[in-house]
Formats: C-alpha cells, sequence, structure tokens
C-alpha cells in the first residue's frame, strides 16, 4: 500500500514541477473569463430589446 501511495506522490509531484499543462490552463480560463463576459453583455442587451419591443406593442396597440 505504501509503495502505491508513494508512486502516486511523486507523479503528482512530476505533474506540479512540469509547465506543460499551464498555458492549457491559462487558454481555459480566459476562455471562461470571455463567456462570463460574453453571457453579461447578452443579457444586458436581451433586456433593452425586450424593452423596446413592449415599448413598440404598447404604442401599436394605442394606434389601433
Amino acid at each position: 500500500m505504501n509503495t502505491i501511495l508513494l508512486k502516486l506522490y511523486v507523479k503528482f509531484q512530476d505533474l506540479k514541477n512540469r509547465e506543460e499543462g499551464q498555458d492549457l490552463i491559462e487558454y481555459a480560463l480566459l476562455a471562461g473569463l470571455i463567456a462570463l463576459g460574453a453571457t453579461a453583455g447578452i443579457t444586458s442587451i436581451g433586456t433593452s430589446v425586450g424593452t423596446i419591443f413592449t415599448k413598440l406593442r404598447t404604442a401599436m396597440t394605442a394606434a389601433a
């Protein structure tokens, strides 16, 4: 059992010290940040468009 834990510990230490995966993590964080910003922007734009359509519907109903 100790041998398995030691091998696992050495493997994690090797993964921690390698720098090959850092770029992938940075790109994933950047993509997440862009997605979060896009979601916030689209939500804001959607609310504005909904308000415009409500005003249009009210004006068309009043005119008819």
